[in-house]
């Protein structure tokens, strides 16, 4: 299963996510009555505006942190009654009934290692004709955090799927989906020096690597990479993806 997550404190940030969830919201095609599948919801502050956008249909809000579940669950408590929480792996057989009007996603694919599986998984669980519009770290994501990293301990774990466009293209197709359009967007996210910028990267960027350390060396580790990055920036670049199942 995915790593869990210390929800509040992400909940808490100054996320660039929720200008990465408007743009994607904006590319969904939706007339309001439709279910759909927030697949990676996190914490839920997406799965509310797709709520929103759907006045008479359901969300299907899943994910692989218990914690991000539990946090979706206080922030959307009285509209659960249009929402099914499900917690799961997005890259094994989805453990819900029936097919979803669309898949929509912020944010969460670049965790998963094989996105030939996910692809796979998710038109599964896709009516014909439904859409797939999501985005996540592509191709040159975080460059200079991970130089930063390496600077500080000597090596890079490998633990995003940061995909580029033909790779993903391909395996788009390969799943049965049609209409492929696929882009890096460049997006790089500015903090406040010192403390924001340590609390952003221990919570978002770092965790895997936080999991693996003594609670003492996770502190000085984390404002170490921080003070050799240039400036007090994180240097996204955004894979964005539309197709059709």
């Amino acid at each position: 299963m995915p790593r869990e997550w210390d929800a509040r404190t992400y909940d808490s940030l100054p996320l660039p996510h929720l200008g990465w969830g408007r743009r994607t919201l904006e590319r969904l095609p939706l007339r309001g009555d439709e279910r759909v599948l927030d697949a990676g919801c996190g914490t839920g502050r997406d799965t509310e505006g797709l709520l929103a956008l759907l006045p008479a249909g359901q969300v299907v809000a899943l994910d692989g942190s218990v914690r991000m579940l539990d946090q979706l669950r206080e922030r959307l408590a009285g509209r659960l009654d249009r929402v099914e929480v499900v917690h799961a792996d997005l890259t094994e057989p989805l453990p819900f009934d029936g097919e979803v009007d669309a898949v929509f996603s912020v944010a969460a694919f670049h965790w998963i290692e094989d996105h030939t599986a996910l692809f796979g998984s998710l038109a599964g669980r896709m009516r014909p004709g439904a859409r797939l519009v999501t985005e996540c770290g592509g191709a040159g994501n975080i460059a200079a955090v991970n130089t930063a990293v390496a600077e500080v301990l000597g090596r890079t774990d490998d633990a995003w799927e940061f995909a580029g466009v033909e790779d993903t293209r391909s395996r788009l197709a390969g799943a049965g989906f049609t209409g492929i359009e696929v882009r890096l967007r460049p997006d790089p996210a500015r903090f406040e020096p010192g403390e924001q910028i340590e609390a952003f990267l221990a919570t978002v960027v770092l965790g895997a690597y936080l999991d693996e350390m003594a609670d003492q060396d996770r502190e000085p580790f984390v404002r170490a990479v921080a003070g050799r990055l240039a400036e007090p920036v994180v240097d996204y670049v955004r894979l964005e993806i539309s197709a059709t199942r």
